[in-house]
């Protein structure tokens, strides 16, 4: 694979003010609850369990993949088509983890592509994931 072939990762994705955030984490841990939540506050849908990814001139670019397009999961309530955004550059990685540590000096990283990215794990329980997914954006997020 070259650096900049698109290639897949299970990951759910939205953008906020721009920029992708992938959600990732364990089978059923609330990636697409928490997208649905972020959309709620205004995010856009890039993809839901499956985004493209590939490398243009030092970033990393999110885009839908082609077999879920405008699709997200809605537990109880299937698949539902959601506005999608085209692209966007990722900058941050969310993983929804159980055993996410309690305080967090810094992200720690990891290598997309070639790409360092930022990732912060986060307690996948609670009301307030959502917020706190836009505040670790803010917080740790790579600029555009």
């Amino acid at each position: 694979m070259s650096p900049d072939e698109p290639f897949a990762r299970q990951s759910t994705c939205v953008a906020i003010g721009g920029r992708a955030v992938l959600i990732e984490g364990a089978s059923g841990a609330g990636k697409s609850s928490l997208a649905l939540a972020l959309i709620d506050r205004g995010a856009e849908l890039i993809g839901d369990d499956s985004v493209l990814l590939t490398t243009e001139q030092g970033a990393l670019i999110a885009t839908p993949h082609p077999h879920t397009r405008g699709l997200l999961e809605v537990r109880n309530l299937g698949l539902l088509p959601f506005p999608c955004r085209e692209r966007a550059p990722v900058a941050l990685v969310l993983t929804l983890d159980p055993e996410a540590p309690r305080y967090v000096e810094q992200p720690e990283r990891i290598d997309l592509g070639g790409i360092a990215l930022p990732l912060l794990r986060l307690w996948p329980e609670g009301a307030a994931t959502a917020l706190k997914a836009e505040i670790a954006l803010s917080r740790f997020g790579l600029q555009s």
